[in-house]
């Protein structure tokens, strides 16, 4: 009766153990590590800006790097992530990186159920969560829109995806005014008559072309100069 006792507690724990570094590798915790790693302290006075969200930001990091290096931004974004993942590597590639704002932008794969069913409110919560851990650690808050999107490729059975788009973006852009965060209407920009993304803005109906980065970058730039100005 021990050994089984004993057998049965061990493969609990180790499937427990299995399953957080499954996690761990899922949300690609090592990521930016070397590059954080690296990354030396702010000078005085200096304003940094971390970009996290998913692959729109990652690829706009690596398409239009010049963007970024001119306004010392720091793109975060890892392709595929929902919110509960951005969340969980919020400190290693936000916080501890001391900038003076952060750009949260997340979302859309939540509403793909990449990690799960959508659910707006717990979407809605890692969004609040994200927002409070900056706060609290006197990084200034920049919220923004879910880019529009008509259906999801990799997941074409996913029903009304512009509707709970705007859904989602009303209840972001409620929560930022509510608490005076600083909000950015991608969205209202980027849609078409549809509400899906214009196709001349985007590659895939999901992700943003050059075209659509310029737009993304006027809007992103204003916002973020008001903020730490």
């Amino acid at each position: 009766m021990k050994t089984s006792c004993l057998i049965f507690s061990f493969l609990f724990i180790f499937s427990i153990f299995g399953n957080a570094q499954g996690y761990n590798e899922q949300i690609n915790i090592k990521r930016y590590a070397e590059a954080n790693s690296k990354l030396p302290a702010p000078a005085k006075n200096e304003k940094r800006v971390v970009f996290i969200g998913n692959s729109i930001t990652q690829a706009w990091a690596e398409q239009r790097p010049d963007f970024f290096t001119a306004n010392n931004y720091l793109g975060r974004g890892i392709g595929g992530q929902t919110s509960p993942q951005l969340l969980s590597r919020f400190r290693q590639d936000v916080i501890n990186l001391k900038p003076a704002a952060v750009l949260i932008n997340i979302g859309t794969n939540d509403v793909a159920e990449n990690s799960g069913s959508y659910d707006e409110d717990f979407t809605v919560g890692n969004i609040i969560s994200m927002a409070e851990l900056a706060k609290v650690n006197k990084i200034k808050v920049i919220l923004s829109s879910v880019t529009p999107a008509g259906e999801y490729p990799w997941r074409k059975e996913i029903q009304d995806v512009p509707k709970k788009i705007q859904s989602l973006n009303a209840r972001i852009k409620a929560y930022a005014a509510a608490n005076k965060f600083a909000y950015i209407d991608y969205y209202g920009s980027l849609h078409d008559e549809n509400h899906a993304l214009t196709k001349s803005y985007g590659t895939d109906g999901v992700h943003l072309s050059a075209q659509g980065y310029e737009i993304m970058e006027k809007l992103a730039k204003e916002v973020i100069s008001k903020t730490i100005k």
